[in-house]
């Protein structure tokens, strides 16, 4: 049973994601709408997502060595992901920019992509550099209109 659901989610937010790159005007690549739809997947019931301190788990990231420092990454990256698109009203509430979550979640990206492990290096290589993208398709996702979020370096997203 577990198998049908979790096919059913992918399909809801694959389609969803789908549709918010139709309303910004924008496609993804095969590689990039899979890992958006497996972050989505992967964090859709975690409670504790708003209540970490982004920085706070980069700098524990930095602590670790190997798989672990890039698995730690890759949550970071994913986790700063979600809040830049789908929560950007936390940075105002932490008083920092949605700009803070992209500049911390897109290093964290390339972290994982200077680990040097081959095809997962290319794919946050792509996903590091293309992190602006991938904020403005989640923001579609929530039926935001589409604004450029480079515009807004220093100040806030609402």
């Amino acid at each position: 049973m577990d198998t049908i659901r979790q096919g059913a989610a992918a399909e809801l937010w694959q389609s969803l994601v789908r549709e918010a790159c139709t309303r910004c005007g924008q496609s993804l690549d095969e590689a990039q709408e899979s890992y958006l739809v497996f972050v989505l997947l992967r964090h859709q019931r975690d409670g504790h997502l708003l209540a970490r301190t982004q920085a706070l788990e980069w700098l524990e990231a930095q602590l670790r060595v190997g798989s672990a420092r890039t698995d730690a990454l890759r949550d970071v990256g994913d986790r700063c992901l979600l809040i830049a698109g789908l929560f950007p009203a936390l940075a105002q509430r932490r008083r920092v920019s949605v700009e803070y979550f992209i500049d911390l979640g897109r290093g964290a990206y390339q972290g994982v992509a200077d680990s040097g492990r081959s095809a997962y290096a290319d794919l946050f290589a792509q996903l590091a550099s293309t992190y602006h993208q991938l904020v403005h398709t989640l923001r579609a996702v929530r039926g935001e209109p589409v604004v450029s979020l480079g515009s807004h370096r220093h100040g806030m997203l609402h």
